[in-house]
């Protein structure tokens, strides 16, 4: 309903119910119960932040006060809706027949079992909840006078409210809860707090089955060996499967607070393993995970010794003068910082003009792909509500005393994103109902997570997300050289996510005009993992336009979609600028002898 926008003048009622949320006593109020649960060990389990919950109900509510003409509609909207909830019910306590009015949004996994609708209590329940939650969301949307991103701030943590009520969340609201209740005799709910107690001493919600994931038994499977090992990573080749491969070699570049095994998850949804099989040879960086020790690596020791020496190595083995340059995540960043360099330097790979080689000789990327990443950090979606100057100097704080940040405060960011699907459904299936959470190797590889060094962390932070310096030329600069990303020239091919939550798709979209050379964009179906993670065995989708479209709307609505997985298009593209086929090279050479198998030994740090 769209609501007239009078002036927001204070009223003699704004003003009292304000001067009430103000009051001290108020404020100690909500100061204390919140730290009371930054003390609970449940906070641990839970990440939410209950003054922040708190800020915006008030902001609801006062603007709500403040604009007589809007409350008005929006309670008359309420009343409507309830209304026709109490209709439908009349009418199918009577008939047994009826139209639900109110449904959940598609995707909206909650109300799956059948008592939800095949139930009159447990639908009136569920419609009666949708009605209040979208109220609350869309009372959030309409606040007037609100800097852009308090807005955005408000809208999100209406919405972790608004999930944390849901009546799927308690026991004597959940039919399935109450009907495990009932065949086990209460069992369920004995096995559930053993879990919690679980959970709690391990200090995080158990999201996926780990003792049923073993990396080098049933993940990370794709015959390797590690040729290179620095103090930061350690560099996997693949062994070949065809009789010739492509001459230019794929390096992969992976994200930094993850594991490498994301691209070698499983058999028949292994990107590494659909890679070699098409003729590639693919060499993989698999990141080690820091310690304190490390806490002084710059963006510079990363590009270093991750990509660089990469290219060093597989310069050496494959006596290739080109290669094709993956970048996912975080590893497409440094990507773009990494092209940027080489462009600056003369493609030749070296550090303060001393070349990293042998030889010296010019390396040219032959192209690029970046997964679901970030060059243009100036719209970054929800995870812009935790970007602030005070959210960073607090970061900074945390890992001064330990010289880290650890991979499990990451993850609790990126979980709030998606609350119901990473919260509390683990909620419901590991406490309530006392089950083991489905072993799922994609969501057991998201909780496998890296720590992030001090140092580079928080370059990280200020000079992307907060300064927003990568789309700045020459403002950033590597070993001496200014990076402007439009000196990168070579063919792009650039993946993005239709549901990504962390790198929205128009933001990847902008790379189409960030580099100089031409740009391919596919939207693939999925989030951020999903939309990369979609073997040609699956299921899903993308859409292309290679039209010179302007923006997002224009290119998306210009868009073809085709069925199945991007994999084969990717593979057609890398081709077509891999040159001629040659025989596999050797399995590392008598500079880069093999050190172990794949997987390696850093990725079972």
């Amino acid at each position: 309903m769209a609501l007239e926008q009078p002036n927001r003048r204070p009223t003699l009622i704004s003003r009292a119910w304000r001067a009430s949320l103000d009051n001290p006593l108020t404020r100690r109020w909500v100061k204390l119960n919140n730290w009371l649960w930054a003390v609970s060990p449940l906070s641990s389990l839970l990440p939410l932040d209950l003054e922040e919950v708190w800020a915006a109900l008030v902001e609801v509510s006062a603007d709500l006060v403040a604009r007589p003409q809007a409350r008005r509609e929006r309670m008359i909207e309420l009343l409507q809706h309830y209304n026709q909830l109490a209709i439908y019910a009349t009418r199918r306590g009577l008939t047994g027949a009826g139209n639900p009015p109110f449904q959940p949004a598609k995707g909206d996994r909650r109300f799956s079992d059948k008592a939800w609708t095949g139930n009159l209590y447990f639908d009136v329940l569920k419609q009666s909840y949708l009605i209040t939650a979208t109220w609350l969301n869309a009372a959030a949307q309409d606040i007037e006078g609100l800097d852009p991103r308090t807005h955005q701030r408000v809208n999100f943590y209406i919405r972790q409210f608004a999930d944390m009520l849901s009546p799927t969340n308690f026991a004597l609201t959940n039919p399935e809860v109450l009907r495990e209740m009932l065949d086990t005799g209460g069992e369920n709910l004995r096995r559930g707090l053993n879990n919690l107690l679980d959970d709690l001493q391990r200090g995080e919600v158990k999201v996926a089955g780990k003792e049923q994931f073993k990396i080098g038994v049933n993940l990370a499977l794709t015959p390797g060996q590690v040729v290179y090992r620095n103090e930061l990573i350690e560099l996997i080749q693949y062994a070949p499967k065809t009789e010739q491969v492509y001459r230019v070699p794929i390096v992969i570049i992976p994200p930094w607070i993850n594991k490498y095994y994301i691209m070698d998850i499983r058999p028949g949804r292994s990107m590494v393993e659909y890679l070699v099989g098409q003729g590639f040879t693919v060499f993989l960086m698999s990141w080690r995970n820091p310690t304190a020790e490390l806490e002084g690596l710059t963006m510079e020791d990363y590009l270093r010794l991750g990509p660089l020496e990469s290219l060093k190595a597989a310069r050496a083995i494959t006596a290739a003068p080109q290669a094709h340059l993956v970048g996912y995540c975080l590893g497409g960043t440094l990507l773009s910082i990494l092209l940027a360099y080489l462009a600056a330097s003369g493609d030749r790979l070296s550090v303060n003009g001393l070349p990293i080689t042998d030889h010296g000789s010019p390396i040219t990327p032959a192209a690029a792909t970046f997964f679901t990443a970030l060059q243009d950090f100036s719209e970054v979606g929800e995870t812009a509500i935790f970007i602030s100057e005070e959210w960073v100097a607090e970061i900074e704080r945390r890992t001064e005393r330990k010289g880290y940040l650890d991979a499990v405060e990451m993850s609790s960011i990126f979980r709030l994103l998606r609350s119901n699907d990473l919260i509390w459904s683990f909620v419901v299936n590991n406490y309530l109902l006392g089950k083991e959470p489905l072993a799922f190797d994609l969501m057991y590889w998201s909780v496998d997570g890296t720590r992030m060094p001090r140092t580079v962390h928080s370059y990280y932070l200020r000079n992307c997300y907060l300064e927003n310096n990568l789309v700045k030329p020459n403002t950033m600069t590597m070993f001496g050289q200014g990076i402007d990303l439009g000196q990168v020239r070579c063919p792009c091919y650039v993946v993005a996510g239709s549901e990504d939550h962390i790198v929205p798709w128009q933001s990847a979209h902008k790379a189409r005009r960030l580099f100089s050379g031409p740009t391919r964009l596919v939207l693939s179906g999925g989030g951020h993992i999903t939309a990369i993670i979609n073997p040609p065995t699956g299921k899903g989708y993308y859409l292309t336009n290679d039209a010179d479209a302007p923006n997002p709307d224009a290119w998306l609505k210009g868009a073809k979609r085709t069925e199945g997985s991007w994999w084969p298009d990717w593979a057609k593209w890398l081709a077509g600028a891999s040159a001629e086929k040659v025989a596999p090279p050797p399995m590392g050479n008598d500079e880069y002898r093999p050190l172990v198998a794949a997987p390696g030994t850093y990725v079972l740090e």
